[in-house]
């Protein structure tokens, strides 16, 4: 029996209900217990009516993408500065500042949300959304812990509500095509996997604390609501090294390089090598620091057969480190990309999203149709539309929450490797558990502080 199918298996047993999660906001708490909210049923002709939490930076794309593809009904985010532009170009749209109160003021006018904030608050606003019955679509990666996104994963599945996450390369048809030739056997046997970024681009390592420790004179703009900003996060003083965007290399709100990329860079080779839970994963980076992520990691997974496929050793790059360049039979390798070697041949995905990529030797595969008409897999009609389709009961978005919260799952155990350097962390997936890392615990799952949620 495959892996993939031992996961399914599980989590259609693990019940929700049976887990006591409790969501609890400013003026209400709910029970998973209690009756699921259906999903309004929305008609093909209709529109999504559809809430942004998160309109600045990657949030603006999503605004612009709700008003054109549903109806634009409500803004929300924590800075008034860095969501200014898109809240003056809207300027009927109610505003709020805490996601909470905007889902509970507004919940009979909200049919779907978009997520675009740090990484920490993704599974809090997405799981009250999905809860009262809202459709999500949050960005990459798709929780900040593995138990998160196993926890979401399960209620997308109990409310029935349509999701997707961010790795917009999802749509292409390119990825597309790639998943359907590794799934072909073009290159035979794979028993090897490369992946690397070229991140971080932002501070991680000594120079974060540096940086911190520069500024942290400077004043808290106007406009900011920073203990909204920390949401669920423990409590301490803003400083302007974390916002609007080097917040990723910090562990209580990123989830650094690999958090960042990996399901933007893996997505292609985890769906067309079908990769289920590893059995393990181990970390080397240059010095741990106790608040923020490395200047550069290695880390190495194993996977086990599964599905007809022999056992895969994957290893992320970030920081600068790649792969050797042996391996790319006279071609150069870019700042970021992924490298399947099989025994027919290799896979060369050039870039972050999977859209372009090439088989080497070269020679080995002249002729080779690299626009073949998808044979398995739907075209896309875009990332965003995908989800609105799923929204009006149309097929499930390619990157809904079964398919983006495993990804996310197996990406987030490289942070947990990169915080426990040197440990070989032996796996039990459908567990959750490190079998012989006890420390592990703490960040597979997290506690979450009153005014939250808790599992």
């Amino acid at each position: 029996m495959s892996k993939r199918t031992n996961r399914r298996d599980f989590l259609r047993k693990s019940a929700l209900a049976g887990s006591g999660l409790v969501i609890i906001t400013s003026g209400c708490a709910r029970l998973a217990s209690e009756p699921a909210p259906a999903p309004r049923k929305i008609s093909p002709n209709e529109k999504v009516n559809i809430a942004c939490i998160g309109c600045g930076g990657k949030g603006a794309g999503e605004v612009d993408d709700a008003a054109r593809f549903g109806n634009l009904v409500a803004m929300c985010d924590v800075d008034e500065n860095r969501a200014r532009k898109k809240f003056e170009e809207f300027p009927d749209v109610p505003k709020f500042k805490d996601f909470r109160v905007m889902l509970e003021k507004m919940d009979k006018q909200i049919d779907a949300v978009t997520i675009s904030t740090p990484d920490h608050i993704h599974a809090p606003a997405a799981m009250m959304a999905m809860q009262m019955g809202k459709h999500v679509f949050v960005q990459k990666p798709m929780t900040h812990t593995v138990h998160e996104a196993r926890l979401l994963t399960e209620t997308a599945r109990k409310y029935k509500v349509a999701t997707q996450m961010g790795n917009q390369g999802t749509a292409s048809d390119g990825l597309r095509r790639g998943v359907e030739a590794l799934w072909s056997g073009v290159i035979g046997d794979v028993t090897e996997l490369h992946v690397w970024t070229n991140r971080p681009i932002w501070p991680q390592g000594q120079r974060a604390l540096d940086e911190r420790k520069k500024l942290a004179n400077e004043p808290k703009p106007e406009g900011l609501d920073w203990d909204l900003w920390l949401g669920p996060a423990p409590k301490r003083p803003y400083n302007k090294v974390y916002v609007p965007f080097n917040w990723r290399g910090w562990y209580d709100w990123g989830t650094g390089a690999f958090g960042d990329m990996a399901c933007h860079i893996l997505n292609m080779m985890f769906m067309g090598l079908k990769l289920g839970y590893p059995t393990s994963i181990e970390g080397q980076v240059p010095e741990l620091k106790e608040e923020v992520y490395p200047d550069w990691s290695i880390v190495k997974y194993e996977f086990p057969a599964r599905e007809g496929m022999p056992p895969v050793k994957f290893t992320w790059y970030d920081g600068g480190k790649k792969p050797p360049e042996e391996l790319f039979h006279g071609e150069k390798p870019g700042q970021g990309g992924a490298l399947a070697v099989g025994t027919k041949g290799s896979m060369y995905q050039r870039g972050d999203y999977g859209d372009t990529w090439m088989l080497l030797p070269r020679k080995d595969f002249e002729g080779f149709d690299y626009k073949a008409e998808l044979k398995k897999l739907p075209k896309s009609p875009g990332h965003f539309q995908e989800w609105v389709e799923a929204c009006k009961g149309g097929r499930p978005a390619l990157s809904n929450f079964d398919y983006a919260g495993f990804l996310t799952e197996v990406v987030v155990l490289g942070c947990i490797a990169q915080r426990l350097p040197g440990r070989k962390i032996e796996w039990d997936g459908p567990k959750m558990r490190a079998k012989n890392c006890p420390e592990a615990a703490a960040l597979i799952r997290k506690e979450y502080p009153k005014g939250w949620y808790i599992s």
